[in-house]
């Protein structure tokens, strides 16, 4: 499991400008909904925006992270 709090985190140490909205789909800790606003998404395709994202949780993700819903979004989207 991992808390939604360590998300935010993650996903914050590499997108410093981000907005960034945790929801735990299951109350399981470990299917999660997350909304990220950032202007380093500007320009770049739906998947480079999900691997900038992964890339900040690829330790946990099949493990801890089972399941992961991503709205990545630049401003002005």
């Amino acid at each position: 499991m991992i808390a939604a709090d360590e998300i935010r985190r993650r996903i914050l140490c590499a997108l410093p400008d981000a907005e960034v909205k945790v929801r735990d789909m299951t109350g399981t800790a470990d299917h999660y909904e997350v909304r990220i606003v950032s202007a380093a998404f500007a320009g770049r395709s739906l998947i480079a925006r999900h691997r900038m994202v992964y890339a900040s949780l690829r330790d946990v993700i099949g493990g801890d992270l089972h399941a992961l819903s991503l709205e990545t979004l630049a401003p002005g989207d």
